[in-house]
């Protein structure tokens, strides 16, 4: 490129050589693992995989390609940008589109995918405008969310005509409470979607989410559509997780302060470090995904020990107290856990008032990730 000449991103090629200040660990081997669990747990149903938002934040391709080399089949996706894509990575598996398609039934028969119909005016514009392509049919059975609703099914189900226009591969429902076992909309979100099958022609059904797939075989159908648990995250609200952990978050040791004197921490001064005592600042806050309100309630993993968020999270840093360390365990350059490795997922989003889901999708582009 001549010396005059402006240069534009597309004629950039930088790279990065020096240590990231956080690094994002996703193991394609332990979502493997997940998948084959959950495969035998779930039997005979099949096992399908919710990859929506860049498969919960950690990365489409390389997700959908280990899943499809394990023997998945058949993906959810909540848009119609989203099927495209996966379409373009799994070329052979069955792709459910959760939110449909809207007016763009053209590029969803062309790409072959299937739109999951939540209304009435879902059932007719796509029985009018797609022809005998598949589609899938969601009931609302108590989340006041997607699907047909009870009045809506019984006008389809007098509607022969309506019905013999359509393909349908799936009827399927979500539950509002499967992470919570004994919660007793779970119990009656099942007879109400039974009784809604009732009034329709028979086909495959799909019921289970993570948690609603380890409710009991009733609770499954013929196909059930884990996410979080593929993630590492744990299905229900309290007791071991059977999963294994997929993602780590780590963050660079920036550098290490030593205070011999008290002294505020952070913005707002809203902690005061009493002396002596080593203070170390990590290259990773709230632009990363770490979320701002694990400020002096998180913890981060150094060394072999927990050791406490201390002062507020920045957009780019977090301070730890290392006091509890020997200054030989942990200096500028080594590496801590945030998230993930030694702080479990799901004890770092109930420390956050969140949950699992949010910290996933939440991790932000601009961490380097690495697949393994």
């Amino acid at each position: 490129m001549p010396d005059s000449a402006a240069a534009t991103p597309g004629d950039l090629n930088l790279s990065s050589t020096g240590a990231p200040p956080a690094r994002l660990t996703i193991d394609l081997g332990a979502l493997a693992a997940n998948y084959e669990t959950l495969v035998g747990l779930a039997a005979p149903a099949e096992v399908a995989a919710v990859v929506k938002a860049d498969a919960y934040g950690l990365g489409l391709g390389p997700i959908a390609g280990r899943l499809a080399a394990v023997g998945c089949r058949s993906f959810f996706v909540a848009t119609l940008d989203e099927g495209l894509r996966l379409r373009r990575l799994v070329p052979d598996g069955r792709v459910f589109v959760l939110q449909g398609v809207g007016g763009a039934v053209g590029a969803c028969r062309e790409a072959h995918l299937i739109p999951v119909l939540n209304s009435l005016a879902d059932v007719r514009d796509w029985a009018h405008a797609g022809g005998a392509a598949p589609a899938a049919l969601q009931l609302d059975t108590g989340m006041t969310r997607s699907g047909l609703d009870a009045r809506e099914v019984a006008l389809l189900a007098q509607d022969s005509a309506l019905l013999s226009q359509l393909k349908l591969e799936l009827l399927l429902t979500h539950l509002a409470c499967a992470d919570d076992v004994l919660h007793p909309q779970n119990l009656e979100q099942l007879q109400r979607f039974n009784a809604l099958k009732a009034q329709l022609p028979p086909m495959p059904t799909s019921i289970g989410n993570s948690a609603g797939m380890l409710l009991g075989p009733e609770f499954r159908g013929d196909l059930v559509r884990p996410g979080i648990a593929l993630y590492g995250g744990r299905p229900f609200l309290t007791g071991v997780n059977p999963m294994r952990p997929v993602v780590r978050l780590e963050a660079r040791v920036l550098q290490v302060r030593e205070l011999t004197e008290d002294a505020a921490v952070g913005y707002g001064a809203t902690y005061r470090a009493r002396a002596p005592a080593r203070i170390a600042v990590l290259g990773a806050g709230y632009a990363d995904g770490y979320p701002r309100a694990l400020g002096g309630r998180g913890f981060a993993f150094a060394a072999g020990l927990r050791v406490p968020v201390v002062g507020r999270v920045s957009m780019d840093l977090t301070t730890i107290d290392v006091s509890e360390l020997s200054p030989e365990a942990l200096g500028p350059g080594d590496y801590v856990d945030l998230i993930g490795g030694g702080v479990p997922l799901d004890e770092a989003a109930a420390l956050a008032g969140t949950v699992s889901y949010e910290l996933l999708t939440g991790l932000a582009a601009r961490l380097v990730r690495r697949w393994r």
